[in-house]
């Protein structure tokens, strides 16, 4: 007996518990995965690699994390799951050792024009707190503080009970709140220009409003009739009172063929449905028309601060709530610092502590008064990064896509850094991404492939980063690719001239910007690069701009209609069958009426996620059978969707269904690497590299001399930027002026000139520390740029 106990003191038998060591995935169809298995192992760094639409993101995002957040949502009630996302069970046969998963995500922060970076990761709320504590003279509670919240005045009679009476009196009630009453919290009021709103020597009826969507052929065209406008009398010949009705009316209920309507004047409602929403996230025709129509001027009550005046004069030592959130984040760390009042002590260690995040992630350079919608893509995603890193959570699952984008290599350095104290912490980090620097630190990889779209799909290696080098799959023999430095450069044509560029953090810079070449601007995150560019370039004559924002398209959008593509297609299938062009578009005459052109049929069942069913009627192809019956070159519509756009080109290049329209379109879109998409593909399925390069592609029609591009190798895998650096040679061969914002060395290298902005982020940034050449970026190695390039080409 003794000796068994002994023998068990030396081997204990290990817990079940303990078993659990990996997340097991087997059969994932999701996308476009093949019956995908793999075993991740947990507490561990994984990076997923491949090129860009080889499933990575359907493997990581859409079928881990989705199922694991499905599984954490069924265990809310079912009426709290009513207000939650119905999110469906993802294609796969068995997903095992599931954690908590926490997505950050490249998406860009809210489209909401009053969400700032204060806003939205609670500093300002925290700020808020401690001004209504500390503030002098006392305003009111944090909402006098907040610039969402407005004043409120109501007077009226209250009854008032003493003993057994009762009595009437008249109060008086007021809230205060930290909205300037003037532009409403925005900081900027608008205004109008009227000529662009209507041609005034046009009546109603022939079209005189130039607005989107004011057809007079529906019911705007009843409700102007409605309420008593001529609508055969030109708008200039209009009395004072018709044009008040016109314009300024305020809602107003009116009958029209015996339905009741509400009636408003032009400006108060383009006010409520363009000017309240965020200019970025609208759909193009709606921006171009705003921006012609409306100046936005900074508010001249608040001064931009978006605050009302009592707010604005409550101070803690001589700084207004305004003051601090103009304050660079790094400064006002060191102002709270210095704030020493233990009657708010808990508070200020928060709020410490998450404004030191700021800098540990290298956001340091931004202020809480930044206008969310204008971060970048990966300043957004560590934005969302930073409410993470003190958590003292462990074991859960975190999952990043590309947490490299926008950085400078310096900045990746810090970046891996964060992603190793995570996992160091216990927990399962789960890595989307392209750059060497970022999967050399990985403890497994997993490599997908082999090519891209209906090419990809399959798991083509798993195994640690030593192994992938020697596996010969596309990532593992371009992981060590280095480029040389040109050892030519291209002769200016002329030169592009900034003087006194003072945009955001910019310090009066002058710099003349080569033509006729290819130029590199770059330097650490935060240093002023787009504001040059975007401040100084970006609007003149001929500049054509390819920026990061995301591309906006419900199921119903696809390549074609995108890019335009589906237009000369549609009119040559009308011209060879002798219809109407509106007869092949699934979103008009075509559609298949039991699905309405969607392809698919959809069931909802209240909280559990809806079940999405092909349509047994068009059999998925949204069209109805009597358009098929029509072809152009022995194809029907739905074949010619289904095509990729490598066949695409063939087909419609020569024989007959020659179209040279279409032709050069698809051109672009093999250009830019995208040859393997089928033309009909939802962009709701496209991965964020291939949206960006369908924007490229688009982009690229424009007539312009100048292409300004905004960090292009996002979302390319390594072997797709030669490509892409054939392409911006190719740019400008044909005589166009190229000029990059890249961090990418492989970019840098061939580039003709280079212009490195820093020396550092926010207020230490903001000048031209280097002009040249690569080669002479090189050899000085006087800056991060030149040290990181030389260190790249191995000099």
């Amino acid at each position: 007996m003794g000796m068994a106990t002994r023998t068990d003191t030396h081997s204990p038998a290990p817990h079940v518990a303990d078993s659990h060591e990996l997340i097991r995935v087997r059969g994932a169809r999701a996308n476009n995965l093949k019956d995908v298995s793999v075993e991740i192992p947990k507490r561990r760094l994984t990076v997923f690699t491949g090129v860009s639409g080889s499933g990575k993101s359907s493997l990581v995002f859409g079928t881990i994390a989705a199922e694991s957040q499905r599984l954490i949502n069924e265990t809310y009630s079912a009426f709290l799951q009513g207000f939650m996302p119905a999110l469906s069970r993802p294609e796969v046969d068995l997903l095992e050792g599931l954690t908590t998963a926490i997505i950050v995500d490249q998406e860009r922060m809210g489209a909401n024009p009053r969400s700032t970076v204060g806003t939205a990761t609670d500093a300002n709320a925290m700020l808020r707190i401690l001004f209504s504590r500390l503030g002098q003279p006392h305003v009111g509670p944090p909402s006098a503080y907040s610039f969402n919240t407005p004043s409120v005045r109501a007077s009226g009679a209250i009854t008032v009970e003493r003993g057994a009476k009762t009595k009437s009196e008249k109060a008086t009630f007021t809230r205060l709140g930290g909205m300037c009453p003037r532009c409403e919290g925005m900081g900027s009021v608008n205004d109008i220009d009227l000529t662009v709103l209507y041609d005034d020597s046009k009546s109603l009826s022939e079209g005189a409003l130039t607005i989107p969507g004011y057809s007079m052929d529906g019911w705007y065209g009843r409700l102007f009739q409605g309420a008593g406008l001529e609508m055969d009398k030109p708008i200039r010949d209009y009395s004072q009172k018709e044009m008040r009705t016109l314009l300024y009316e305020e809602p107003t209920k009116i009958k029209v063929e015996g339905v009741n309507l509400t009636y408003e004047g032009i400006i108060p409602r383009i006010q409520k449905s363009m000017l309240s929403k965020d200019v970025e996230a609208m759909q193009p025709h709606v921006r171009r028309f705003v921006e012609q129509a409306v100046t936005f001027t900074t508010c001249p009550e608040c001064d931009g601060t978006r605050l009302a005046p009592e707010a604005r004069a409550s101070k803690i030592n001589g700084k207004s709530i305004a003051d601090v959130c103009a304050m660079q984040i790094t400064d006002l760390a060191d102002w709270v610092r210095e704030l020493d009042e233990p009657s708010v002590a808990p508070l200020l260690t928060g709020l410490q502590h998450l404004l030191d995040s700021f800098a540990t992630i290298g956001l340091g350079y931004l202020s809480l008064d930044r206008p969310a919608g204008t971060l970048s893509g990966g300043e957004a995603q560590r934005t969302k990064m930073i409410r993470h890193l003190g958590s003292s959570l462990t074991d859960v699952s975190y999952v990043f896509d590309e947490p490299t984008i926008g950085l400078h290599p310096h900045d990746i350095e810090r970046m891996n850094q964060l992603l190793l104290q995570l996992r160091d912490k216990g927990n399962t980090v789960l890595v989307v991404e392209h750059k060497p620097e970022a999967i050399a630190i990985a403890d497994h990889v997993v490599d997908l492939g082999p090519g891209a779209g209906t090419g990809g799909g399959e798991v083509v290696f798993q195994g640690t980063v030593e192994e992938l080098r020697a596996s010969g799959t596309l990532t593992g023999r371009h992981l060590d690719d280095r480029a040389a430095v040109k050892p030519s450069v291209r002769t200016p044509s002329g030169a592009l001239e900034v003087r006194g560029a003072s945009t955001h953090n910019l310090q009066g810079v002058d710099v003349d910007i080569p033509l006729g070449v290819l130029v590199v601007v770059t330097g650490v995150a935060g240093s002023g690069k787009s504001s040059l560019v975007q401040g100084s370039v970006a609007d003149r004559e001929g500049v054509v701009v390819v920026d990061q924002g995301a591309i906006r398209g419900s199921r119903r959008s696809n390549p074609a209609t995108y890019t335009g593509l589906l237009d000369p297609i549609r009119k040559a299938f009308a011209k060879a069958n002798g219809v109407k062009p509106a007869l092949f578009s699934a979103n008009s005459e075509g559609a298949c009426p039991t699905c309405n052109g969607v392809g698919v049929v959809y069931t909802e069942l209240g909280v559990m996620a809806a079940v999405e069913s092909t349509c047994e009627t068009c059999e998925g192809k949204r069209f109805q059978a009597s358009v098929l019956d029509h072809h152009l070159g022995g194809r029907d519509i739905s074949e010619v969707l289904a095509m990729s756009v490598t066949e695409a080109q063939e087909f419609f290049g020569a024989g007959e269904a020659r179209t040279p329209a279409a032709h050069a379109v698809l051109e672009r879109l093999a250009d830019v690497g995208l040859g393997y998409l089928t033309l009909g593909q939802p962009l709701t399925t496209l991965s964020g590299g291939e949206r960006q390069r369908l924007k490229l592609a688009t982009r690229m029609a424009e007539r312009g001399g100048v292409y300004v591009l905004d960090e292009p190798t996002t979302g390319l895998h390594l072997a797709d930027v030669e490509q892409l650096l054939g392409l911006l040679d190719r740019l400008v061969d044909s005589g166009k002026s190229v000029l990059v914002i890249e961090h990418h060395q492989a970019v840098m290298a061939h580039a003709d000139w280079i212009i490195d902005l820093g020396p550092g982020a926010g207020h230490d940034g903001g000048r031209i520390v280097f002009e040249g050449t690569p080669a002479d970026l090189v050899a000085a190695r006087s800056t991060l740029t030149g040290e990181h390039l030389a260190a790249y080409v191995g000099s």
